[in-house]
């Protein structure tokens, strides 16, 4: 029986080379629209060209990156250090510069963007907020991880500091979810491969380190579904600051947060199914819950840190109803996600 799964038998491919000195695919896809006459004008192709492949890559040569660079600086750098940490469900890029492939690829090198950055600024152009925020990302954040990276060798990616095990939800691969921030973030990152920095550390990497997932497989998927994640920076950024599993070596303390920070930061919760200031019930925002188990569940890790002071404060401030009720609440969602079921 011949495979449906493709349009050529193999005994049509198995004639295609004979006579031929080489096996070029450009030659049989010529064959392949002949046969099946897409985009065919009678033995001619649809507009005159078999091939728009050229005009198809985006930013693959030097030229056309440098025209992204120069549309960054004229017409966003000036809104970059207002809206960097921002996230809306209508607008995934706002003002980030987008250039970050075109860097880790060697297509722009970090002298020459952040050079035309300082010269922005000069030229008064763009305040100081944006471009030192800017240059800060490509100097301070991209240098140090990888050096980072590199430091620490093959056996960092392996850290697993506070003993996180549990599979990564299947939303993360676009199952359904009744959280308006995961979707956001899931379905701008399948259409665009592209998520900016606060989407990736405060709504899928804090999601994850609060749920307890493997901080591997969350740097797996990281690794796998955006266009400019290499494992020189994605390793410390997912290991070391967003899922603290090198033992606060980059982070000194955990970059995690309930529904409150998600809601200043976004549009998210306005049409969310959960109610971003409730803790327990139904509604309950799976943030509001997380958080406190992880309080919770880590504290002897925690407790003695300055910077977790704050969070520790208010979990004690709870009764012990109330703490019992809250882990109850987070351990049922936790085994939610163990069970695939949409949360």
């Amino acid at each position: 029986l011949e495979d449906t799964r493709f349009l050529s038998s193999r005994a049509f491919f198995d004639a295609w080379p004979q006579g031929r000195k080489s096996f070029r695919m450009e030659h049989f896809y010529r064959l392949m629209r002949r046969k099946t006459g897409f985009l065919m004008q009678g033995d001619q192709p649809e507009g005159g060209q078999w091939n728009y492949d050229a005009e198809n890559r985006k930013a693959t040569k030097r030229q056309e990156a440098h025209r992204a660079l120069d549309a960054f600086v004229t017409n966003a750098l000036l809104r970059f250090g207002d809206e960097q940490d921002a996230m809306l469900c209508d607008d995934p890029m706002l003002s980030h510069s987008l250039l970050s492939p075109y860097m880790n690829l060697g297509f722009l090198s970090p002298q020459e963007v952040c050079t035309t950055v300082e010269a922005a600024y000069h030229a008064g152009k763009v305040p100081i907020n944006a471009a030192e925020g800017y240059i800060r990302q490509v100097i301070g954040w991209r240098e140090y991880m990888r050096g980072i990276y590199h430091l620490q060798g093959p056996d960092y990616a392996t850290s697993n500091g506070l003993g996180h095990h549990a599979p990564l939800p299947p939303v993360y691969w676009g199952a359904p979810s009744k959280m308006a921030c995961r979707r956001a973030a899931v379905d701008q990152t399948k259409r665009y491969a592209y998520a900016h920095h606060i989407r990736r550390l405060m709504v899928t990497g804090n999601f994850a380190l609060l749920a307890g997932v493997s901080p591997q497989e969350l740097h797996e998927w990281y690794l796998s579904v955006y266009i400019d994640a290499f494992e020189w920076v994605e390793v410390p950024n997912t290991i070391g600051m967003s899922q603290w599993a090198d033992g606060g070596l980059v982070a000194s303390k955990p970059y995690i947060a309930s529904g409150a920070y998600i809601d200043r930061m976004s549009d998210y919760c306005k049409s969310c199914h959960y109610s971003v200031v409730e803790k327990l019930g139904d509604r309950a925002c799976p943030f509001n819950v997380l958080y406190l188990h992880f309080l919770n569940r880590h504290r002897a890790f925690f407790k003695r840190n300055p910077r977790m002071g704050q969070a520790y404060h208010l979990w004690d401030s709870f009764t012990p109803e109330r703490q019992a009720a809250l882990i109850a609440k987070g351990q049922a969602i936790i085994c939610d996600l163990a069970a695939n079921r949409p949360v």
